[in-house]
């Protein structure tokens, strides 16, 4: 599996014979120009997970990709003219790479904020991308892709999601909220489980898992 982000919450996965992008939203960048692609997750509707300005063109770059997301996403994609497959949890794509569909709602914004749909996705069995909660997956979890700062979270809630999951690799997403990811990633790679080994991923490069 290779795995390279695009910013944020951003990641392409590379598995055998499928080329899945997860996530490419208006903090995210380089994406844009991808090929060869051939599914696109969307774990919930917010701008930052989802860009439909820049999907559509994606998608035409793309002819034989599949799009999936939660209800809400789909919602929005379909008044923007893209049709995406709607899932929820429990749901196994359709794609050559296994990708189990995990989740129900966003973590709570604020009591004030109505809360929405999100669903997390676990690919090739390996590799867990949570959008944005941090319910615990069912299900061993080697890949954790970790969500580094938040409005819906404090940095203790994500260390202890982390232990919690304990997988065997976890890496940064959710980073662009942050004006200075050092400190809080120092902190990540501290606290986590002896054991798990901490993945720097930088945007746009390409590394193996």
């Amino acid at each position: 599996m290779y795995l390279t982000k695009f910013g944020h919450s951003c990641v392409l996965v590379e598995e055998g014979a499928d080329r899945i992008l997860v996530d490419p939203g208006t903090l995210s960048s380089g994406f844009e120009g991808l090929t060869g692609l051939t599914a696109v997750l969307i774990t919930h509707q917010h701008p930052d997970h989802v860009d439909v300005a820049k999907l559509g063109p994606l998608l035409k770059a793309n002819p034989d990709v599949q799009l999936f997301a939660d209800p809400g996403a789909a919602g929005a994609l379909t008044e923007g003219g893209l049709n995406a497959t709607v899932v929820n949890a429990g749901d196994v794509l359709d794609l050559a790479t296994s990708v189990e569909v995990f989740g129900d709602a966003h973590a709570v914004i604020h009591y004030d904020v109505p809360t929405i749909t999100n669903r997390g996705f676990l690919i090739g069995g390996r590799l867990y991308l949570p959008g944005d909660s941090l319910q615990v997956p069912v299900v061993p979890v080697e890949i954790l892709a970790v969500p580094a700062g938040a409005p819906w979270m404090a940095l203790k809630e994500a260390i202890e999601f982390v232990r919690a999951v304990d997988p065997t690799t976890v890496f940064p997403i959710h980073e662009k909220v942050l004006s200075n990811t050092g400190m809080s990633y120092l902190l990540l790679e501290k606290l986590k489980p002896a054991d798990t080994q901490w993945l720097n991923l930088d945007d746009g490069a390409r590394v193996e898992v």
